[in-house]
């Protein structure tokens, strides 16, 4: 993808084309690859129906793959293989960022400073001073805003959970765990930019864990220190193929996490026990009303725990349900939700796993900040985790004489 002048650092804060009053949101898609595809297509489509979205453009380096892209999608839709001259040419109001995740910097760089606001997929960036660099390129006041694709958090069953935990309904939270045991093979790390620091920011719980932790650290607040350990136990990778943590929130519940891509039965699941109830969910991708699971103390009374097993209307997670609130808080002018210092608290939880694997000491909550080698690098430049530097032209040209 063509890295814009704005990316770079020298461009400015354009006004915003147009109030959102009174007409669709323009959205134009970076990156046409199969989370493009399958979750985000269909949301847009659903918005399109509805009268709140309408897909303007799409970018890709690949040219066939935009012209696929477009066959699918329908209507018209204008393909770029350049992320500027989309930004000047169809001024669009949100851009959704489906690349790997080195290039996320730079192109929601580009698109806040063109006046968009950005929702882009997990892991946001690859490292806390890339998500520093970035909320310094947001408006102050209305926008433009970039945000993460958090799924999870959206749905009925996430919010029914949510205000009984706010209320403190099933009493104070006090144990907690957090799993995410998936399965990747060699053939998955065979795509060159998986299984890098540069390229994918980190392991699994990067790529894949950051999901259920965002989801834990949306129900039960902020997380005051962690204690970790990371290994790479199969995968030859530079990052970890596994972790384990012990985390402590705020409100003083503590919590094990688990992330992993070397299981074969392969789950997702948050568990909360509250002083009178357990609350579960566990599912894989994605989760509804049925995936959730309220257990009261046996002192709780019959008809008070049925109020608590009432989740309303089955809204699954999904990007569906993100999408609407961020096209809400579009029209509002509000900073949505897993934006900003709330976006920002899963990403300082993982480089704080990854600074207390690494070494050997528990990270507390703010202490990450630049000039900790922990800020511009997950890996921390730590001995044995940091990616090795590239041999000197000279060496290498001996040892090919060699």
């Amino acid at each position: 993808m063509a890295t814009s002048e704005a990316a770079s650092g020298s461009g400015t804060h354009r006004p915003h084309p147009a109030p959102l009053a009174g007409r669709r949101v323009r959205v134009a898609v970076i990156g046409t690859g199969a989370i493009a595809r399958d979750s985000h297509l269909p949301a847009l489509a659903r918005l399109a129906e509805e009268g709140e979205t309408e897909l303007v453009a799409a970018v890709d380096i690949d040219a066939a793959s935009v012209e696929s892209f477009r066959a699918v999608a329908g209507g018209d839709l204008h393909g770029y293989t350049d992320l500027d001259r989309m930004l000047q040419e169809q001024r669009p109001d949100l851009v959704v960022i489906c690349t790997p995740p080195t290039l996320h910097r730079d192109q929601t760089v580009a698109a806040l400073r063109a006046g968009a606001w950005v929702w882009c997929e997990k892991p946001p960036v690859p490292s806390l001073a890339d998500f520093d660099a970035i909320e310094a390129e947001e408006g102050r006041d209305g926008g433009p805003y970039a945000s993460i694709v958090f799924q999870h958090r959206f749905g009925s069953g996430t919010r029914h959970v949510r205000r009984l935990l706010a209320e403190r309904a099933m009493g104070r939270p006090l144990v907690a765990h957090c799993q995410t045991t998936w399965y990747r093979d060699t053939a998955y790390y065979a795509v060159p930019w998986r299984g890098r620091w540069g390229t994918e920011g980190g392991g699994p719980a990067m790529g894949h864990g950051i999901h259920q932790m965002d989801l834990l650290l949306d129900l039960l607040g902020p997380w005051s220190e962690v204690r970790a350990m990371a290994g790479r136990l199969v995968h030859d990778v530079e990052t970890e193929d596994v972790s384990t943590a012990l985390v402590r929130f705020a409100n003083g519940a503590m919590a094990t996490v688990v992330n992993s891509v070397l299981s074969p039965d392969e789950v997702s699941r948050i568990r909360i026990d509250c002083e009178r109830a357990t609350v579960e969910l566990t599912h894989l991708y994605g989760h509804r009303n049925d995936d959730w699971r309220i257990t009261p103390a046996r002192d709780v009374p019959t008809a008070e725990a049925a109020t608590w097993q009432d989740f309303g209307a089955d809204v699954p997670s999904s990007h569906l349900e993100q999408l609407r609130e961020l096209v809400a808080s579009m029209r509002a002018g509000q900073r949505p939700r897993s934006s900003g210092e709330d976006g920002r608290t899963s990403l300082e939880l993982i480089a704080a796993l990854y600074k207390s694997a690494f070494t050997d000491a528990t990270v507390r909550a703010g202490e990450i900040g630049p000039g900790d080698p922990f800020h511009s690098a997950m890996h921390g430049g730590a001995p044995g985790w940091a990616p090795a530097p590239a041999a000197p032209p000279a060496a290498a040209d001996e040892e090919a004489a060699a």
